[in-house]
């Protein structure tokens, strides 16, 4: 896993600048499943991992939720029967912050330690 989800988020404030094309490239690098996206103008990382089941899906929603109270950053989550896709971006700032890919880390993290590792 990469050193990014070893990292803890640092305070992001109003106007604090998005990460820089480079910065997304590197970064982009030590999450290579997760899809840049935009939506209604705002880039976003985004995921969908798959479970055998809906527990398993919510269990994995749950075990998110707690890293995301952790580091005070927080993603969109739908938990569906058999999948759940994270968005991380930085609300304050209407894009990308290194937090979110540090938050993507962490959540590749998660699943792998739950056994789930290449499932996508």
């Amino acid at each position: 896993m990469s050193e990014l989800s070893e990292l803890k988020c640092v305070a992001c404030r109003r106007g604090a600048p998005t990460v820089t094309e480079k910065e997304i490239n590197e970064y982009s690098t030590k999450i290579p499943n997760w899809s840049l996206i935009q939506i209604d103008g705002v880039d976003r990382l985004e995921y969908t991992f798959r479970f055998n089941d809906f527990i398993e899906s919510l269990a994995f929603t749950n075990l998110v939720g707690k890293a995301a109270e952790d580091d005070g950053h927080h993603p969109a989550l739908l938990t569906e029967w058999g999948s759940v896709t994270v968005s991380w971006w930085t609300h304050k700032i209407k894009g990308l912050h290194k937090n979110d890919f540090i938050m993507a880390a962490k959540t590749d993290k998660i699943f792998s330690d739950l056994g789930n590792a290449g499932t996508s």
